[in-house]
């Protein structure tokens, strides 16, 4: 039995927990992981790199749809549902390998297992082998969250989804209901739409995407529309109930009126849970609402000893935020225990950038167009089109906009918004530029390679002060 005594004890392996194990072992630390399923959590092998493994699918299935489009011949094409949800567990399979070798490198002692925390700075971990008692100076809870369930029709992997069913579906639906049209239920819509599925999206909020830019929702339901998409937003689910057949949907539409829709699978992609339930935080007296752990800016419980990170504390819940608030928790804790040479920084969730890898790809960092005008800011904003684009053009992806927000008083940029092709990469650059607190000036001065879909990005900004080249 590996020794039970730490500096810190990580609950929950996924981006957050194994991100936060590695950074404080690179500062000396004697660290310990408790993970109760596989290493990497939710993302790497059911959440994010699943998914986009899926998606290239998607994506390559859809360019050969249209070969003829780049004098190119493809017959006889179909889609291997098996074959590609293979290749997505492999991607998944080797993601977790990669995380196990991490452990060992860093010299991370991993104990598989519930952990279950007794008192602050002490764990007990059950598993097969019986129950372990481990003690740290240290214990930062990582838990993560999961699919939040209809409450009248809980998924039950048949014909009620979550997405973990729809990542490795049995058969393949012929008429997909998907609830929610976050980031989850878009991209399963695209991929299932992509692969042949007649796919339906309903979503409550008048439009879909809620949280990103008024323009690239518009422009997304277009998009999706012209896919073969059906796309209800106002709408809500009213009943939901599963025979060996099907499912059967009471969809109360924008006008009021119930109508009863057959379809052949549901995807839930109504939101998440977090979980904090029976790991003995309310015993502690650890401060939480609806579930969600509440931290300060480094990431401290109210509970001295125990901080919380990722899914488990408010959002947005992003794989990105939760590895970074990882960081930021680890390098607190090894200051706490006396390494002067760690300075720990509070997270800026306004440079949080979210992307979500539909067809077209949508990406965003800071506030919106309307957001930054409630907040009274006096704006400038600037958009510029794929279609202007030689990159974009050559490479048969002309759809699309990117859209920058600035501030007119003072240039800082307020927010970046994104439609199109690998948009998801593109990103990056408005989200160093806002970390950086570059202003107009800055990003216009650049110089931006040729030809690059990042060429749009300089436009937008150019545009934004009525300065564009190439529209």
């Amino acid at each position: 039995m590996a020794d039970a005594t730490y500096d810190l004890i990580v609950l929950g392996s996924g981006p957050g927990g194994y991100v936060a194990a590695i950074r404080a072992a690179q500062l000396g630390l004697k660290v310990a992981i408790v993970e109760r399923e596989l290493l990497g959590g939710i993302c790497l092998n059911w959440g994010c790199i699943p998914t986009k493994a899926l998606l290239r699918s998607a994506e390559v299935f859809h360019n050969m749809k249209h070969a003829a489009a780049y004098g190119l011949k493809a017959e006889k094409i179909e889609a291997d549902l098996d074959a590609v949800v293979k290749r997505s567990r492999g991607v998944a399979k080797q993601l977790n390998q990669g995380v196990t070798h991490l452990m060992k490198k860093n010299k991370i002692t991993v104990h598989m297992g519930t952990g279950f925390l007794t008192a602050p700075g002490k764990i007990d971990v059950t598993s097969e082998k019986g129950k372990e008692s481990l003690t740290a100076k240290h214990i930062i809870v990582a838990t993560g969250a999961r699919a939040r369930d209809l409450p009248f029709a809980p998924a039950d992997g048949k014909r009620i989804w979550t997405y973990r069913h729809a990542m490795v579906p049995a058969e393949m639906p012929t008429e997909l209901l998907v609830i929610g049209s976050g980031a989850i239920g878009i991209e399963f819509a695209s991929f299932y739409n992509d692969m042949g599925a007649k796919v339906t999206v309903v979503e409550m909020m008048d439009r879909i995407v809620p949280v990103e830019d008024a323009d690239v929702s518009a422009f997304l339901e277009k998009s999706l529309t012209k896919q073969g998409l059906t796309i209800m937003t106002g709408a809500g689910i009213e009943g939901l109930t599963s025979d060996a057949k099907g499912v059967t949907a009471k969809i109360k539409g924008k006008d009021g009126k119930i109508a009863e829709q057959k379809f052949s699978h549901a995807i839930v992609a109504i939101g998440i849970v977090p979980n904090t339930e029976n790991i003995g935080l309310e015993p502690l007296g650890v401060k939480m609402e609806r579930g969600i752990i509440a931290t300060d800016g480094l990431m401290r419980t109210n509970v001295p000893g125990i901080w919380a990170i990722g899914d488990v504390t408010p959002g947005p819940w992003l794989a990105h935020k939760a590895s970074h608030e990882g960081v930021i928790a680890a390098e607190a804790i090894a200051q706490a225990l006396g390494n002067k040479d760690v300075h720990p920084h509070a997270m800026d969730k306004s440079n949080i950038p979210g992307c979500t890898y539909c067809h077209p790809q949508v990406a965003s960092v800071g506030l919106t167009e309307a957001k930054a005008k409630e907040a009274g800011y006096s704006v400038k904003a600037g958009t510029f089109p794929f279609i202007g684009n030689g990159k974009a053009i050559a490479l048969g992806e002309a759809e699309g906009f990117i859209k920058t927000v600035f501030d007119a008083k003072t240039g800082e940029l307020l927010g970046a918004h994104m439609v199109g092709a690998e948009v998801t990469e593109l990103i990056q650059g408005y989200t160093i530029g806002k970390q950086a607190e570059l202003v107009e000036q800055d990003f216009m001065q650049t110089v931006f390679p040729h030809p690059t879909l990042s060429e749009m990005m300089h436009e937008s900004v150019l545009g934004a002060y009525g300065r564009a080249l190439h529209i």
